[in-house]
């Protein structure tokens, strides 16, 4: 059984909120990326949130 990698989101805030997005969501969580590695997951979907600043330039 293969399960799908949850979703990565580049944002340009550090303070960001969540709510699994559509029907089949979840409560809206406030989330906030610490500096010290730029991302931050959701408890709920685990959505991986990553600043734009933190995000690799190839």
């Amino acid at each position: 059984m293969t399960t799908e990698a949850p979703e990565t989101v580049v944002v340009d805030k550090y303070r960001i909120s969540c709510d699994g997005g559509g029907a089949n969501g979840h409560p809206k969580v406030w989330l906030q990326i610490p500096d010290e590695h730029g991302w931050v997951e959701c408890p709920y979907c685990d959505t991986k949130f990553i600043h734009s600043d933190y995000v690799k330039k190839d």
